[in-house]
């Protein structure tokens, strides 16, 4: 699926009028190029992260998003959410929470972790984050959003920004409003998911808010939503001038993403993933997640064969084999079987 603007603004000589800027900062921290991978519950682990960072083209990466308190109380959970390499640099920590004094000790763990960055969450819809006055529950109460902002921009020295949604929905739209809090309280950027609360992920994203929010404020904007190919990346830096863009969900089904969109601004042409490149990513990604040995790996596999199976010939083929599969060795052999016989049937 491709937005109504798949066709970007091109000048008389046929070059983007508006392609992805090459790179951006927030705060101190320069990033380059200025494209940024969201942060997700589920997927954004370290082997994902480095994943990605190895595929190239992406200027920051983000960890899924974690819970203030939970940090704080329980040292397993920290492992597992906050733990990064080296090759991670540089890497911006998610939080989220409601209490402004939990917030700033959890900011100030962070710090000591040697993040280069810290987010704040006010985007999540989910009802178990939401019922706790977390991610966008905190959209209907801009004074506590304030003090939050205050608390952690005390805590840290890291630049500090914040991803969140246009609002609870259409009736209560507080975007703008909230880029201006977060410029007046010290923040150095903002991310706007371009739909409300209540929207979730259905519906399409109104860039117009980003553009809203680029006019209203002078620190750095990061526009998010539904951009899944080159095209879209560029089409809303062109339509919203905002300074960089975030990837979520495409970068799961197509994490060549970001190599495509460094590929399009440079050249105006992009190389699309063949068969062979399909089995190269799944084969290197869950050999990454069983030498890491971390928690979940045979799920993770299981959840990822239904996005990395996108273009594969006889997909569903694949997906049965690893579906019917638990542990994570015998699903590589099954990878390595399936592609041996694909890739022989067209050599």
């Amino acid at each position: 699926m491709r937005k109504y603007w798949e066709h970007p603004v091109v000048d008389a000589n046929g070059r983007l009028e508006a392609p992805v800027p090459a790179s951006f900062s927030l705060g101190p921290v320069p990033l380059a190029p200025a494209t940024v991978l969201a942060p997700m519950a589920g997927v954004t682990d370290t082997v994902f992260r480095r994943f990605i960072r190895n595929l190239g083209g992406c200027g920051l990466i983000m960890t899924e998003f974690t819970s203030a308190d939970g940090m704080l109380r329980d040292k397993k959970m920290r492992g597992r959410y906050l733990h990064f390499y080296e090759d991670e640099h540089p890497i911006s920590a998610q939080l989220f929470g409601s209490d402004p004094k939990t917030l700033f000790d959890a900011a100030r763990m962070i710090e000591d972790l040697g993040f280069d960055l810290i987010d704040l969450n006010l985007g999540c819809p989910a009802r178990k984050v939401v019922k706790c006055n977390g991610g966008s529950g905190l959209l209907r109460d801009l004074p506590l959003i304030g003090k939050i902002f205050e608390s952690v921009r005390a805590a840290v020295k890291l630049p500090f920004t914040v991803k969140f949604r246009a609002g609870w929905s259409d009736k209560e739209v507080v975007c703008v409003d909230l880029a201006k809090l977060a410029e007046s309280c010290g923040l150095q950027g903002v991310a706007l998911h371009a739909r409300t609360r209540e929207q979730g992920y259905a519906g399409e994203a109104r860039w117009g808010w980003i553009a809203e929010i680029k006019d209203a404020v002078k620190i750095p904007v990061i526009g998010n939503g539904d951009i899944r190919t080159p095209q879209d990346a560029c089409a809303m830096v062109a339509a919203t001038k905002c300074d960089a863009v975030m990837i979520g969900r495409a970068a799961a089904s197509n994490p060549w993403i970001f190599r495509q969109i460094a590929q399009y601004v440079e050249t105006g042409a992009y190389e699309e993933a063949s068969e062979r490149d399909r089995y190269e990513l799944i084969r290197t990604y869950f050999q990454m997640l069983v030498d890491e040995e971390g928690y979940g790996i045979v799920g993770k596999m299981k959840q990822f064969t239904s996005w990395f199976t996108h273009g594969v010939r006889n997909g569903s083929g694949l997906r049965k084999a690893v579906y019917e599969s638990n542990d994570g060795r015998e699903i590589i052999q099954r990878v390595d079987q399936f592609f041996a016989a694909s890739l022989n049937a067209v050599a």
